[in-house]
């Protein structure tokens, strides 16, 4: 594959940067609306980031990755792989960035939501078609918003 495969979503927020901010890192907040998982950090470039959850009662993690960059209430940069998926080996190569960058416009927050390259790793066009069929992140930025507006 050598056309970039990304999956991009967006959503306006009646939230100030902040609120939503808090959100995409508190780890109680994250378990509202990430399949009831922790993000779990300590928020620094290069920095592992774990997301924990509850599989049969037993805590696991359902995806790994790192910080690449962070700018509160601005940009958040991860890298991320499912850890379980065992027909994909665990290598710097085989892990997808996501992004999220927040705007304010007309006084309401803008969040973007970005995952790919799709095309430069394992299994990449069926990860991308799973993906998108899921709505990519949109389904996900509609929690974050209904929590961020009733806060």
């Amino acid at each position: 594959m050598n056309k970039p495969l990304t999956v991009t979503n967006s959503i306006a927020i009646k939230a100030t940067p902040s609120t939503i901010w808090d959100l995409l890192v508190n780890p109680e907040q994250t378990k509202k609306y990430m399949f009831g998982c922790a993000a779990v950090s300590d928020w620094k470039p290069g920095s592992p980031l774990l997301w924990i959850g509850k599989h049969e009662e037993k805590e696991m993690v359902f995806v790994k990755g790192m910080i690449l960059d962070i700018q509160p209430e601005k940009f958040l940069a991860y890298t991320t792989i499912d850890p379980n998926n065992k027909t994909i080996e665990d290598v710097p190569g085989n892990y997808l960035t996501v992004t999220y960058e927040l705007k304010t416009e007309n006084g309401k927050t803008i969040l973007t939501a970005t995952q790919g390259d799709y095309s430069k790793v394992a299994d990449g066009l069926n990860r991308y078609k799973h993906t998108v069929d899921g709505g990519g992140w949109q389904p996900i930025l509609e929690e974050i918003k209904k929590l961020a507006e009733t806060i």
